[in-house]
């Protein structure tokens, strides 16, 4: 139903722990010699979710006194964990007043884990016609996963993947999401020290889901297994009816869903403000304040839950005009169909443009013509690697003004592709244009390739932002999301994902090459606009000019270049550590009385 409603349920510990780690070999150490490391990821990548999402309704929730049902079944349950590091220790009190201040409902319940709340409440949200996002890591939500219930994970270098139905099943070959359940109580979790069945692992898991459904028809047909599995499945059965009930997110929480209680609500801001300042994070006040730019701040009461109650407080009227970052600038009598739209983002399918392909020859000749007439162009290159010492370039796209752009294929044969580049050369060499791109190191030694020098004043929109923002992620999927409120077109729908079936951008239709392309760099230019006045704010404006940027040509020079070494001093050097190695082995035997094998540390004891 396109009017049906959102909440985004959070995974406290999971991303404070994902945070923390994310600083582990550069840790925030406050001038107080405070640790902020966690409390600055957990809000990065709440914010981030926030920006992205602009969810109705959110809520955080917190684990307290571990699973008192799961130790009374199982003693060692999370007796293996290392002691929690002292800065999260530290973290959460203050996480916690700034959830508060932000007016973000905490839900917690003594004696039951944090996956246990978020299951329950997805529950009673769907009854009640919500879609749920579980925003965590964690494996264990799949098997709460439904057609109205996802699991929003952040992934490795950035961004959120969502897992419904079609992603577990796919994730875990299993037919349906509850036989996550059967999955993991039949491997075990080393980090929960679930024990699983012995001599069973994912693989294993895998082959087990596939041929009998669920852990009580294996256990059921042990008679089908043979040797020494066979034996080890029979020998445990208790133990693998354990680890299920273990792995089994409870849905019974006395905890209560109240929809008015969970809307996103404007946000103390001094007070955030305050206790920022406090923590010394003058980046992350700046990113709060454009999220959640609006009117006078609230002055609510908390929304800290305990019992499962919550006492439900009034909304203030948004003010007009909030900006495009605004969260509430919405006017709350609008219709059904309005309010959705000021939730979602807009793509290349809903925004005008106007993006063409130039033709070689005449068109080709009058277009540079036009080109060279700007003082300031935005190009981005599309290639066939994103090695730059081997790319080939494919086309490139320029742009100088909002919604509007060029696209210039270029031929496959070296030879037209000199001489097409050769056109080009008085505007990348000219002293007079500035060059705007996203990542212009890579450009610059692409061209390189093609003894193209990129010449004049440069601005790099992901240098900028690593200067605005040093904490936020830097590609421009999301800064376009974050600060544009735009979708670019992933290049996954145009080449597929990575491995070997994955096509060249030559592969592409050159419709959808200039749609594409000439979409980055627009998309560029709109940010280089943005991050003009922000560099400024941050007073970082001449450490962009005089610092970051003559570096950038610095260090693309030096990647060209690349370093020498000598292969024959290599080899020899290896051939000596090879006679040592063995000399030290015939030691070893020797004083040993035999021969064995010195890397086995069986063989060893």
């Amino acid at each position: 139903m396109p009017d049906q409603k959102r909440l985004f349920l959070v995974d406290a510990y999971a991303l404070i722990f994902r945070g923390y780690y994310a600083f582990i070999k550069n840790p925030r150490i406050n001038s107080k010699g405070v640790d902020t490391s966690a409390i600055m990821g957990f809000m990065n990548s709440l914010l981030d979710v926030i920006k992205r999402e602009r969810p109705d309704h959110l809520a955080v929730c917190f684990d307290k006194g571990g699973s008192v049902d799961r130790v009374e079944m199982f003693e060692a349950y999370k007796a293996n964990r290392d002691e929690t590091p002292e800065a999260i220790k530290i973290a959460v009190p203050y996480i916690e007043e700034i959830l508060k201040a932000m007016h973000i409902p905490i839900m917690v319940k003594e004696g039951y884990e944090a996956d246990d709340v978020i299951g329950t409440l997805s529950r009673q949200a769907e009854k009640e016609g919500y879609k749920t996002f579980m925003v965590t890591p964690d494996k264990d939500f799949a098997q709460l996963v439904t057609e109205n219930i996802f699991m929003y994970r952040p992934v490795f270098g950035g961004g959120y993947e969502t897992w419904g139905i079609d992603e577990v099943k796919a994730k875990f070959e299993v037919e349906e999401p509850m036989q996550v359940i059967d999955f993991l109580g039949m491997m075990g979790d080393s980090s929960d020290n679930i024990p699983g069945l012995p001599g069973v692992g994912e693989k294993t898991a895998k082959k087990f889901i596939a041929q009998y459904g669920s852990m009580e028809n294996l256990l059921a047909n042990t008679h089908e297994l043979k040797g020494k599995m066979k034996e080890k499945v029979e020998d445990s059965k208790e133990l693998g009816l354990l680890s299920k009930q273990l792995a089994t997110i409870m849905l019974d929480v006395p905890v209560t869903f109240n929809a008015k209680d969970f809307e996103l609500d404007h946000p103390d801001i001094e007070k955030v403000k305050e206790l920022f300042q406090e923590l010394e994070f003058r980046r992350l006040t700046d990113n709060f304040i454009k999220t959640f730019t609006s009117g006078e701040p609230a002055t609510q009461e908390d929304k800290t839950v305990d019992n499962g109650t919550k006492t439900a407080t009034p909304k203030p009227k948004p003010s007009a005009g909030s900006g495009q970052f605004s969260l509430f600038g919405a006017d709350p009598s609008a219709s059904d169909a309005a309010s959705d739209s000021s939730y979602s983002r807009n793509t290349i399918a809903t925004t005008s443009h106007f993006y063409q392909s130039i033709a070689p020859g005449m068109a080709t000749t009058l277009f540079i013509q036009n080109l060279m007439k700007q003082q300031s162009v935005c190009f981005d290159t599309e290639t066939t690697s994103i090695n730059p010492l081997v790319a080939e370039l494919v086309g490139i796209a320029f742009t100088w003004e909002t919604g509007k752009g060029f696209y210039l294929p270029f031929p496959e044969e070296r030879d037209d592709a000199l001489a097409l580049i050769e056109q080009l050369r008085p505007f990348f060499e000219s002293e007079t244009i500035e060059k705007i791109g996203q990542n212009l190191k890579y450009d610059i030694k692409v061209l390189a390739k093609y003894n193209v020098a990129v010449n004049g004043k440069l601005f790099d929109t992901m240098l900028a932002h690593y200067l605005i923002n040093p904490d936020m992620r830097h590609n421009m999927d999301v800064l376009a999301e974050t600060y544009l409120n735009y979708t670019p077109v992933s290049i996954t729908d145009l080449i597929g994902k990575k491995g070997k079936n994955q096509r060249s951008m030559r592969d592409v239709p050159l419709e959808q090459q200039t749609e594409y392309a000439v979409e980055d760099a627009d998309i560029t230019l709109q940010l280089k606009h943005h991050f003009e006045k922000e560099l400024g704010e941050a007073n970082t404006q001449t450490l962009f000019d005089e610092i970051e940027i003559p570096l950038l040509r610095v260090l693309a020079a030096m990647e060209l270049e690349g370093i020498n070494l000598d292969a024959n001093f290599l080899n020899s050097l290896s051939a000596q550590l090879d006679n040592d190695i063995k000399a030290l082995e015939s030691k070893i035997y020797a004083a040993a009385g035999e021969e064995f094998n010195i890397a086995s540390p069986k063989q060893l004891g």
